[in-house]
């Protein structure tokens, strides 16, 4: 059977706050046998906050990371190369509220 006849389209919803996005300008991955975890931040020294944090599978991981790189490679393609900068020399700690 043909794969594509027997997809089943799905209708995501999204509200308005995951919509509007958040502006990170770092992320910290951390990960153990089960899941990858993404925390992104917005840093401005001295403080800096996390704007969302992020659980995936191991494949979703791996998933996303191919995904990611074919489209800086679209970017790069249509806009030019991305010049990559030195990352920021400074230590991050979490503080919980």
């Amino acid at each position: 059977m043909d794969q594509s006849t027997n997809q089943q389209q799905i209708q995501v919803k999204v509200s308005d706050e995951v919509l509007k996005g958040a502006y990170a300008n770092m992320v910290q991955i951390g990960h153990n046998p089960e899941e990858f975890v993404l925390d992104f931040m917005n840093l401005l020294p001295p403080t800096g906050i996390a704007v969302a944090r992020v659980i995936l599978s191991p494949a979703h991981a791996k998933r996303v990371a191919a995904a990611l790189q074919e489209n800086i490679k679209r970017y790069e393609e249509q806009f030019g190369a991305i010049t990559a900068t030195a990352a920021p020399d400074h230590k991050i700690g979490f503080r919980t509220e």
